[in-house]
């Protein structure tokens, strides 16, 4: 029969297993071998010769296993070898290091607990210890100086960290405030492992007045009234009375008084106030203190509200109704920059593309093309959308930077895939992260090809989990106007899928944000463009910033050096030089210190030199002073789901007890197994060599050739 034979069997370090398989050759071969190689012995030392009978024997055996070994190679059946490799359980320790944790005043006894977990549960178990506060870092820290909280986001890096590896344990010390990312219970699901939490902070409220929350509109036109909403709290106060008061540069512009009548207050305040000047406004929301209160840091917030003078308009024109309409119109006039005007192409009497800065044209037909033929020759930026209702022949002909052959009825879902390379705009990395996870789109199902550069492509497509080189969303020029071109529709799908999961639509704002403002450059006919990626960043935001330079013929040109000064309010200068990216300049300044900046930047092109202005600001976050009282319920609900124990923080030393009575924790131990031909095994060749040097010796001694 074929199959394994145990003639060569044996361990090493009792984890590797060596084993003979013949695989396609019949095992019946083993017999003919060891036949043969007692044949060839008896032939060679049959005959009595000037030997010893006690020598001829010994003689006889080394040449009838050399000649059986010799055979086995010829014949060339595979090594089996088998290694059993332990895996000990991992445990997680995550602390959260954000700065709510600094009202807990057993902080510090309930870090130095967790630093002494390894040390208590021994060698058996593999302990890798972080802190998180908005991302995950290695090792705990006391320092508590975190400006936000994101727990689902430290539970879903780690998750992903070690994704298929043995997770025994996660402990969470957190006293479960959040202020961003979505809810932690969805993402403690995906975890399969048993979560213990460390419930830090007090769920008993302290005597605190605070802002909990202020919604504003972050862009206003000058000479229009505007509203601030600010959400006044006060906890253990009842009988007092909030001073709410609103300044801009120190002078006041709104005032009044709240009473508080329960131990639990809340109350949201209307201000309107007036956008009387031009630029970036600064304004600060305060509560006067009382006495006996847990903290006034949490008493002011500054918020900033940029004052234009006008909006840019945008043209969104279609055939017929559909979803994706509303969300374009929304996601771009959700700054404030843009107005946009929709409508159908049927009912254009009386526009007048001239005062659009850009065309969006939704799935068109060719007669709607037809229609538009002075709008698609004029310099107007286009936008084209694919998708099942578009007519792919007229947009191929119209357009020439994505190619479609494909049949009219048939699409296909297909995920974005985000592209390092793209160098046309920057977005940030979490919404990136986002539309990598959001819903598929449904593109026409066919072969796509491109003439843009891979600068040029921001998506990619996925079918499934194939990561094709189809483009998705892709920008470029076409006779000096810039043109996007994307492929798919569906993207109500988008805006559902994170509003779901994340409460905003900020991912979607920021995609066409970016990509209408990277389209609308330059409509003014300027050769020099510095603009940041928005006007107002907040405490620990990377600054980033973008630069356009034109020739004579407007055509983008990146050949000279750009810099850039950044000054603050203080005086403090900070010094940059842009980095080249495609055919335009890109700056990732990293993290400023808090506080409004003008800044200057400047070039040589040939003998002209050219200068941009600006401003931009830092806002400090105080997001972690807004709540005084811990969500232990939370933590509660984690552990329970995920057969885990939610701690005190006194308890903590209980914890490596705990692991180690955990029978879901424990070792595994994975088997590999790997083949190989024999003639690849070397100590094989060593033993024939020392069998016939063996034999040599002992046929020389006794005087035989």
């Amino acid at each position: 029969m074929q199959g394994d034979v145990p003639c060569i069997t044996f361990h090493l370090k009792l984890m590797l297993l060596f084993s003979v398989t013949w695989g396609n050759v019949s095992g019946w071969w083993t017999p003919v071998c060891l036949l043969l190689g007692l044949s060839y012995a008896w032939l060679l030392y049959r005959q009595p010769v000037n030997l010893g009978e006690t020598f001829r024997k010994i003689l006889f055996a080394l040449r009838a296993i050399v000649v059986f070994f010799i055979a086995l190679l010829l014949i060339s059946p595979l090594v089996r070898s088998v290694n059993y490799k332990p895996e000990k359980p991992l445990v997680l320790i995550a602390q959260d290091n954000s700065e709510s944790i600094k009202l807990f005043p057993g902080k510090n006894d309930a870090e130095a607990d967790l630093s002494k977990l390894k040390g208590l549960l021994g060698d058996g178990y593999d302990v890798h210890e972080f802190h998180f506060s908005h991302d995950l870092a290695d090792g705990l820290s006391n320092k508590y100086d975190g400006k936000q909280t994101d727990i689902s986001a430290a539970l879903r890096q780690l998750n992903d960290r070690f994704v298929n590896q043995n997770i025994g344990a996660l402990v969470l010390a957190t006293d479960g405030s959040y202020n961003q990312g979505s809810d932690p219970q969805y993402e403690a699901r995906n975890f399969k492992a048993n979560i213990y939490t460390i419930a830090l902070g007090d769920t008993v409220s302290k005597r605190d007045l605070l802002i909990g929350n202020i919604n504003y509109n972050k862009t206003a036109f000058l000479g229009n009234d505007f509203e601030i909403e600010v959400l006044a709290e006060a906890y253990q106060s009842k009988g007092e009375t909030m001073r709410l008061s609103v300044s801009e540069d120190g002078r006041p512009v709104h005032e009044e008084n709240i009473a508080v009548t329960s131990d639990a207050f809340k109350q949201v305040v209307t201000v309107k106030l007036n956008a009387d000047k031009k630029g970036i406004r600064k304004f600060n929301i305060n509560i006067a203190p009382i006495k006996n209160e847990l903290s006034v840091q949490n008493n002011s917030e500054t918020i900033y509200v940029e004052v234009l003078d006008v909006k840019q308009k945008i043209l969104l024109l279609y055939d017929g109704p559909h979803p994706d309409i509303t969300v374009i119109k929304q996601a771009i006039e959700g700054n404030k920059n843009y107005e946009v005007k929709a409508g159908l192409v049927s009912e254009l009497s009386g526009i007048k593309f001239a005062d659009y800065s850009l065309a969006i044209l939704y799935q068109l037909s060719g007669n709607s093309y037809s229609l538009l033929k002075g709008l698609i020759k004029s310099k107007t930026p286009l936008w084209y959308i694919a998708g099942a209702q578009a007519d792919l022949s007229s947009l191929n002909y119209q357009e020439k930077l994505v190619k479609i052959s494909a049949r009219q009825d048939e699409m296909q879902e297909v995920f974005a895939q985000p592209q390092p390379a793209f160098t046309s705009f920057t977005l940030s990395d979490s919404t990136l992260r986002k539309l990598a996870t959001f819903p598929p789109l449904l593109a026409p199902f066919g072969n796509y090809g491109s003439s843009v550069t891979a600068s040029g492509i921001l998506f990619k497509q996925k079918i499934g989990s194939v990561q094709t080189s189809y483009p998705l969303l892709a920008f470029g020029d076409d006779n000096g106007k810039r043109i996007g071109v994307l492929v798919g529709e569906g993207l109500w799908h988008w805006q559902l899928s994170e509003f779901d999961t994340y409460g905003n639509h900020h991912a979607l704002e920021e995609l066409f944000s970016q990509s209408v403002q990277y389209l609308t450059a330059n409509a003014n006919g300027q050769h020099f463009r510095v603009y940041p990626a928005k006007n107002v960043f907040d405490e620990g935001e990377n600054i980033l910033i973008n630069a356009e330079l034109y020739n004579d013929a407007f055509e983008p040109v990146n050949g000279p050096d750009v810099k850039i000064e950044l000054k603050n309010t203080d005086g403090k200068s900070f010094s940059f030089l842009f980095s080249k990216n495609g055919t335009g300049y890109q700056l990732n300044a990293g993290a400023l210190p808090v506080g409004e900046y003008n800044y200057n930047a400047g070039t040589l092109l040939g003998n002209h030199p050219y200068t941009a202005v600006g401003q931009l600001t830092v806002k400090p976050l105080n997001l972690e002073l807004r709540q005084s009282a811990a969500n232990h319920q939370l933590l509660r609900n984690i552990a329970k789901e995920s057969g885990g124990q939610m701690l005190q923080p006194t308890e903590v030393s209980r914890l490596a007890d705990l692991i180690k009575k955990n029978e879901n924790i424990k070792t595994l131990v994975y088997e590999d197994k790997h083949y190989s031909d024999i003639i690849d095994v070397k100590w094989i060749f060593f033993l024939i060599l020392l069998l016939l040097s063996a034999e040599w010796f002992l046929r020389k001694r006794e005087g035989e050739i």
